[in-house]
C-alpha cells in the first residue's frame, strides 16, 4: 500500500495527527486534509494541488517543490514553515497565520497583499 492510500485511508478513519510525516514524489491533489497536523513534516515533490488544507497545522515544515496551485490553505498555520519552493498561484490563504522572518515565503509572495495574519510566537 502506497504511503499516500495509507495517509488518505487513516485521515478518512479520523487520524489527523500527521506531524513529522515524510512524504516525497506523491499525489495529494484534490486530497481532504482539512484540519491535519502537518507540522515538521517534510514534503518533497508533492502535488497538493487543489486540495482542502483549510485549518491544518503546516508549522515548521519543509516543502520543497510543493504544488500548491488553487489549494485551500485558509486558516492554515503557517509559522516556520518553508514555502520558498512551493507554488501557491491561486491558493485561498485568507486567516492564514504566518510569522514575519520565520515563515519563508517564494521570492516572488507579498503575504502583506493577502488577507493573512501576522503573529508573535511567544518565546
Amino acid at each position: 500500500m502506497s504511503e499516500t492510500t495509507t495517509l488518505l485511508q487513516n485521515y478518512e478513519h479520523g487520524q489527523r495527527n500527521f506531524a513529522g510525516v515524510s512524504l516525497a514524489n506523491v499525489n495529494l491533489s484534490h486530497a481532504d486534509l482539512k484540519g491535519a497536523d502537518l507540522s515538521y513534516g517534510e514534503l518533497s515533490n508533492v502535488d497538493l494541488s487543489q486540495a482542502n488544507l483549510r485549518g491544518a497545522d503546516l508549522s515548521y515544515a519543509k516543502l520543497s517543490n510543493v504544488d500548491l496551485r488553487n489549494a485551500d490553505l485558509r486558516g492554515a498555520m503557517l509559522i516556520g514553515t518553508d514555502l520558498r519552493e512551493t507554488n501557491l498561484q491561486g491558493t485561498d490563504l485568507r486567516a492564514a497565520d504566518f510569522v514575519l522572518g520565520s515563515t519563508l515565503f517564494p521570492e516572488t509572495f507579498d503575504p502583506h497583499q493577502v488577507p493573512m495574519n501576522s503573529v508573535q510566537v511567544a518565546h
